[in-house]
């Protein structure tokens, strides 16, 4: 196990979600102790319940639009690390709840900086975004951190907005000049579209495939054609856990934005997902096109993560076919009444073991080796 979590005390708004829930519980693995602060699971089943996480770690219910709230809650757990995850998080929510999703996802965002001004604890503060906080204006090329920020969709602009926001509070208040003054170092992450077992969320292709397949009824999808960098959700919770050490370790020399994506080959069109992974769970569901009215969506959308590979040694692990290996067995387990503690700690087990495995093979092929989020 990495002992630099060991003992380390981290605070998770949104652990109740998916991608929280799942950093919950590798990082109670690795023995960090953990205070969450978010609104119930959003979806149930979920995996935050399944996995008894209410058992494991502190868990606080709050709106991160109650500033004196979550004020309060990061005030009593003293954190040294904080990691940002609740959101809105759904692009076609957000044109239906356009005013919460900007209260949310930027106000959310300046309550939980504010309130860190306020910690002495707090080291380290990463933000997740979003892929889509780019301007994307359809060239088909991979975005780098240094690209214009935009969002077509109240989600998209709204995590573009939060990443402008950290970007205030980091030059306002955790100015890297006065970092011997503050000690903070403030990073954002962005993810591109995140699967694995345990996602429930209406209106994401995957949870929608699990859903048609248990019930024997086609796949219905808005664009086939539609190209997304999927990962596994491990992928980029280990660039995060990566990012989150290094800001610890090094301060503010790792204080900006970093892309967490899969290599290019591995942005695929959702055809390709949803035959693909109902060839994998065995059954020949298919799918069909909703021909309903659609807002607006990205046609193309990838992430350059040369950033993260060259100065943080992290890059992908599973590949795509890997990854959806992944979903059908935790899923088949999970409908056959299985541990999902035990079963989300063997995935995140053997994500570890097959990165150590990569980082050997780099390290053999070029001459460098990769850091290792397990091994001491």
């Amino acid at each position: 196990m990495n002992t630099f979590w060991k003992g380390k005390s981290v605070l998770i708004t949104g652990h109740t979600g998916f991608k929280g829930a799942w950093l919950s519980i590798w990082l109670h693995a690795m023995g960090a102790k953990i205070t969450g602060f978010a609104l119930d699971p959003p979806t149930e089943p979920s995996l935050f319940r399944l996995a008894g996480l209410d058992r494991l770690i502190d868990s606080f219910k709050g709106d991160v639009r109650d500033g004196v709230r979550l004020q309060q809650v990061l005030v009593q757990a003293k954190p040294e690390i904080v990691f940002h995850l609740a959101a809105l998080p759904i692009v076609r929510e957000s044109y239906l709840m356009p005013v919460e999703t900007y209260a949310t996802n930027m106000m959310g965002t300046v309550n939980l900086l504010e309130a860190v001004r306020w910690v002495p604890s707090i080291r380290a503060v990463v933000n997740v975004t979003s892929d889509k906080c780019y301007k994307n204006v359809g060239n088909d090329h991979a975005f780098r951190e240094d690209e214009r920020l935009g969002g077509y969709d109240p989600y998209s602009n709204s995590k573009a907005c939060s990443e402008l926001i950290t970007a205030s509070w980091r030059s306002s208040f955790f100015n890297p000049e006065k970092y011997a003054e503050h000690r903070v170092a403030i990073a954002t992450a962005r993810a591109g579209n995140v699967i694995g077992g345990g996602d429930w969320a209406t209106d994401r292709l995957i949870p929608d495939c699990i859903r048609a397949l248990l019930d024997g009824k086609p796949v219905r999808i808005r664009n086939p054609h539609a190209i997304r960098p999927w990962q596994h959700v491990l992928e980029p919770l280990s660039g995060y856990l990566m990012l989150a050490q290094r800001l610890y370790e090094d301060g503010c020399d790792f204080g900006s934005g970093w892309n967490f994506g899969p290599f290019g080959d591995d942005a695929k069109p959702v055809r390709w997902i949803v035959e693909t992974l109902c060839e994998k769970w065995g059954g020949a569901v298919g799918f069909e096109i909703d021909s309903g009215a659609h807002p607006h969506e990205t046609g193309y959308l990838r992430l350059d993560i040369g950033k993260a590979q060259t100065l943080l040694g992290w890059q992908p692990c599973w590949n795509l076919e890997t990854a959806l290996d992944a979903i059908v067995d935790w899923m088949q387990v999970w409908r056959s009444g299985g541990d999902m503690l035990a079963r989300s700690l063997a995935q995140i087990e053997r994500n570890e073991t097959d990165r150590k495995r990569q980082a050997h093979s780099v390290d053999a092929n070029v001459e460098r080796e990769m850091p290792s989020l397990m091994e001491a």
